[in-house]
């Protein structure tokens, strides 16, 4: 087989090797994990790394470093290594376990309360605004803390100067938060322990300081550098404090951004809204962006109709650090694209057009070969497809809700993404699933009422969650249908041939004893001499004496009829092992 390349960064997360290699992701991290290397499926290796797992896993494949386009050749720089310029307001993500307190906490911040419009009680999707603590700015980043959306907060954490760690006191380090002060570190940022809940009955501060000493962030009272400052997002406790030591610790950072230049960020959140179109929360990075600028994002552009602050006041300019609503885009950015400013319009699609070109011949390479690629690493296996669309409120929620669905791939069923795209369920979709007998999956969004009918009518699943892990969880179910179910065999009982009666071509009738078990019919058989296996037969008929029975016990005589495909050499002294076999249903 002739060897491919395939274009990689020179670092590549997990999930977009897979999908670059058409592997389904366990398989992928399984292969890390017998080479010594613990990854998630959004952690970054690189080229020599991958390199190593593909020839491991027996590919005839090259992955070469990715020759970046002219277009958007500009390296995103850490944030806090521009010393130009003038100071800039702070970056702070918040992050942490589920349900341990970042969003009310943010809440008590702003004196705001939107916790509880939250589906399930956990932010789906990043949030950003600007709050002023001592005639000072802070940008915050809300970053959503179920597992699903490990693909946010590590957009989250490298976007930002500091991070906040929430962690429950009554509840202590758990797998998220150990996973948030990875990205943390990863992304290189000053990191605050924000211990949450302390007023709340089983509030154990010590414990909590002792598991984060065995996660590497010794606290100060204990020699260590790391910042705690305990809080209570219900009465408002410590709030004032943990905020004083957020100016401190960017204080020592010395922040500055050039906002003499054109604008440059990054998209955080996209979505369509009736009315406006797409639109776009970005966080500007360098430069002071004005309305009526041309930006590119990605393989979009936009003439900035509207700019605003994210809590809806119209602004004329924004400086660095600043997350803004942004109208006008010619189509919805993606999450975590770059924008930059150009001088005109012209140039604005050019580069977009450039962007989205490159992305086409990206995507048509991937698509060589997958087929041939899934059967190479499953050769003794038939790999069933589940086909998907997904419709989200956002584009990045959009992503988490892909990402997720692909991280249930395993190596005999397989999601296949039909279709997606930001906003309602469209007649489009319907015709698209029922022609493709997929299921459409909706995330936060509503369900118009001709679509409902039309879906009806073509009896189109449409399935509508507003909480990620309920989604997953159905399609998880979804892919075990789909699993050829498990044959469990039980031993009935065995016996030893005494006498031959009758022998054929499909029948042999024969005697002897039960040497233990119980025998019933219809039952399935095995013939052995000594350890030898002679025949599988089908045990049709047991007697006991002249008379038909159904079981017959250890120690009891019988005669019993063997169903057999040929003829069998069957002999006395050979043996006839009784078995059932029964179907069960597998889950993932």
């Amino acid at each position: 087989m002739a060897e491919r390349t395939i274009e990689i960064e020179d670092q590549i997360t997990v999930g977009a090797l897979a999908e670059k290699l058409m592997l389904p992701v366990g398989k992928l991290i399984a292969e890390l994990m017998k080479n010594g290397i613990m990854a998630t499926v959004n952690e970054r290796i690189d080229i020599d790394t991958a390199q190593i797992i593909v020839s491991e896993l027996g590919l005839d494949i090259e992955l070469t470093k990715k020759q970046v386009s002219a277009v958007n050749t500009e390296p995103r720089e850490r944030r806090k290594a521009n010393q130009k310029g003038n100071p800039r307001p702070p970056v702070i993500a918040v992050m942490g376990h589920v349900d341990h307190g970042k969003t009310s906490l943010l809440d008590a911040i702003r004196e705001a309360d939107t916790a509880k419009g939250e589906a399930g009680g956990i932010t789906q999707h990043i949030s950003a605004y600007q709050i002023t603590h001592n005639n000072r700015d802070i940008t915050f980043l809300d970053t959503p803390g179920h597992e699903a959306f490990a693909a946010l907060r590590e957009h989250g954490a490298l976007l930002t100067d500091v991070v906040i760690i929430v962690v429950a006191a009554d509840d202590g380090v758990k797998p998220q938060t150990i996973e948030a002060i990875r990205f943390a570190r990863k992304a290189g940022v000053k990191i605050i322990v924000a211990v949450n809940k302390i007023d709340k009955e089983g509030a154990n501060v010590p414990q909590l300081k002792q598991q984060l000493a065995e996660q590497d962030l010794l606290v100060e009272e204990w020699g260590g550098d790391t910042v705690i400052v305990e809080v209570s997002a219900k009465t408002k406790q410590g709030v004032p404090q943990l905020l004083d030591m957020v100016l401190l610790v960017s204080d020592v950072e010395e922040l500055k951004a050039d906002d003499t230049i054109p604008a440059t960020g990054l998209v955080i959140e996209a979505h369509q809204e009736q009315g406006r179109g797409p639109v776009a929360i970005c966080l500007v990075d360098e430069g002071t962006l004005k309305q009526g600028d041309y930006m590119v994002a990605g393989a979009t552009y936009a003439k900035i109709r509207n700019l605003e602050s994210t809590s809806g006041k119209p602004l004329k300019i924004a400086k660095p650090s600043t997350p803004v609503v942004i109208t006008g885009f010619k189509e919805l950015p993606q999450f975590g694209d770059e924008f930059r400013i150009v001088k005109d319009e012209k140039t604005a699609r050019t580069q977009a057009q450039a962007v989205e070109q490159q992305r086409r011949h990206d995507g048509s390479r991937q698509d060589i070969g997958s087929g041939e690629l899934i059967r190479m690493i499953n050769r003794t296996n038939e790999v069933t497809e589940l086909p998907v669309i997904i419709k989200a409120d956002v584009q990045g929620s959009l992503t988490s809700v892909i990402d997720s669905l692909k991280a249930l791939d395993s190596d005999e069923v397989v999601i296949r993404v039909v279709s997606s795209g930001v906003g309602a369920v469209s007649e489009s979709d319907v015709h698209l699933a029922h022609t493709a007998g997929a299921i459409i999956y909706g995330f936060n969004i509503q369900l118009p009422t001709s679509i409902k009918r039309l879906s009806s009518r073509d009896k189109v699943p449409i399935r509508l969650y507003s909480v990620i892990y309920e989604l997953i969880d159905d399609s998880r179910e979804e892919m075990s249908k789909l699993l050829a179910p498990e044959i469990v065999e039980t031993d009935l009982g065995r016996l030893r041939i005494k006498g031959i009666f009758k022998t054929t071509k499909t029948e042999v009738i024969c005697g002897g004893e039960v040497l233990k078990g119980k025998l019933t019919v219809p039952a399935l058989g095995r013939v052995y001499r000594g350890k030898e296996l002679l025949a599988e037969v089908n045990v049709t008929n047991l007697k006991r004496g002249p008379q038909d029975t159904k079981e017959v016990f250890e120690g009891e005589m019988c005669g019993l009829s063997l169903a057999t495909t040929g003829r069998v050499d069957v002999q006395e002294g050979d043996d006839v092992q009784l078995y059932s076999q029964e179907a069960v249903t597998r889950h993932l």
